[in-house]
């Protein structure tokens, strides 16, 4: 488990990286039937962010962790980009696609952090 809380303090440190806001962590661990451990979900203000944003999880995750997604999906529009790391999902959004998704209100029963924008 402190492996995986590791990987998911260097996604945050990617986000943070590429000015990556409103970055909120959702803990699955004490839920049941779900998907993954944890959710990492934040957002960039153009596709060009998101997709840069993106790139940096990845080159974080690999030379701080030695780890790869399995998927990354979405890419092409870079509107919402997931990123499975098997037990972390990132989501990296523009701000109205995080808002019609709203996936913090849909695993609203897990323990969330929310991680303050850095300046």
């Amino acid at each position: 488990m402190e492996e995986i809380k590791k990987l998911v303090n260097t996604i945050t440190k990617g986000i943070q990286e590429k000015k990556g806001s409103r970055i909120v962590i959702a803990d699955l661990t004490e839920l049941d039937g779900v998907i993954c451990k944890y959710f990492v979900i934040c957002q960039g203000n153009s596709p060009t962010q998101v997709e840069a944003i993106a790139d940096s999880v990845e080159e974080f995750a690999r030379v701080n962790n030695g780890e790869k997604p399995v998927k990354v999906v979405g890419r092409e529009n870079a509107q919402w980009v997931a990123m499975d790391y098997v037990d972390v999902m990132v989501h990296v959004f523009l701000p109205d696609v995080r808002e019609y998704y709203n996936l913090e209100t849909l695993w609203q029963d897990a323990r969330q952090t929310v991680v303050p924008d850095l300046d």
